[in-house]
């Protein structure tokens, strides 16, 4: 049985369905960590050739392509394990007899073991047609913890500083209008009490604003949200940053991060707007499901990745 995570995102087409084939070579390879050639887009096996013949690999390493979502080849491996790293600092996943590695060829040593064995289990479930990435959202945010974030994190920071201005939660729609009166009532209900929190949590009280492109916050605020992000470590920051990027909101991703939300309520105050529209005009199907599905596996995919990291 498939994973709720890979049902869910199994039902849209955004990924590619090909990915780049290992380059031809003459000699024998010994080695599981694997060489591709992006501009050739034939569906490959995500195994060295003659990987056994003279000596084992200890380790299997993810292409690049991983991380775009590409189906990356036929599963090659038949049984998933997690064990502690060799210098005891964590955890990582065991494909057969080798190590899994990240794209960039790091070890992919996890800070719990909870967190190692959920990436496990996206492994496991995996299907013998091939490798599909788009159903492993764990693994993906694990790689970019590790590998993303460390060399980018001043930009990181400084991009969602720049979305607190134009954040989902500090829209209001006009009041005065009758197309849009009870949208703001719903808002106000709704909305105001997480501004709410965000005044007690960081002491400055939020601007709201009528324009869809939004506004300018109170710069106390702005510093006082910088010193929050500055103070999470790498896995931290790859959460709230997917978690901004999905639900076009920095408050309702430091509300998920500070414990201030659940996942379903942050899904119901990021579909506000769009939730009050079908009800009133009714659901497009292959349309606002689809759209419903990919927001529940994205938030519920760093939610969860940002408490497993934290679990010893």
């Amino acid at each position: 049985m498939e994973p709720p995570f890979a049902r869910v995102v199994r039902a849209r087409s955004f990924c590619t369905a090909s990915a780049a084939r290992q380059p031809e070579s003459t000699e024998p390879s010994s080695s599981s960590s694997f060489t591709f050639d992006k501009e050739n887009e034939k569906p490959i096996l995500v195994k060295a050739p003659n990987a056994r013949r003279n000596n084992d690999s200890d380790s299997v390493t993810m292409p690049t392509s991983f991380m775009t979502g590409s189906i990356v080849g036929k599963r090659f491996y038949k049984k998933v394990t997690t064990r502690e790293a060799d210098d005891g600092n964590g955890w990582t996943v065991m494909l057969d007899y080798r190590t899994l590695k990240t794209p960039s060829k790091r070890p992919l040593k996890l800070p719990s073991l909870a967190l190692a064995k959920a990436i496990a289990a996206e492994w496991e479930y995996q299907l013998a047609e091939g490798i599909r990435p788009f159903t492993m959202p764990l693994m993906k945010l694990a790689c970019t913890a590790l590998e993303r974030v460390p060399l980018t994190r001043p930009k990181i920071i400084e991009h969602l500083l720049r979305k607190l201005h134009q954040d989902l939660v500090f829209f209001r729609a006009p009041e005065d209008n009758d197309l849009t009166s009870d949208v703001h009532e719903v808002q106000v209900e709704r909305i105001d009490p997480l501004l709410e929190w965000v005044e007690s949590e960081f002491g400055i009280k939020p601007k709201v604003y009528s324009s869809i492109f939004g506004g300018k916050q109170d710069d106390k605020l702005v510093k006082a949200v910088e010193g929050l992000l500055k103070k999470t470590n790498d896995g931290e920051l790859a959460s709230i940053d997917a978690l901004e990027a999905s639900a076009h909101s920095v408050v309702i991703a430091l509300g998920i991060y500070c414990g201030k939300l659940q996942i379903d309520d942050a899904i119901k105050l990021i579909r506000l707007e769009e939730d009050l529209q079908v009800d009133k005009w009714g659901l497009v199907e292959g349309g606002h499901d689809i759209d419903i599905a990919d927001l529940k596996v994205q938030i519920s995919a760093a939610t969860v990745f940002l408490a497993l990291s934290r679990q010893n």
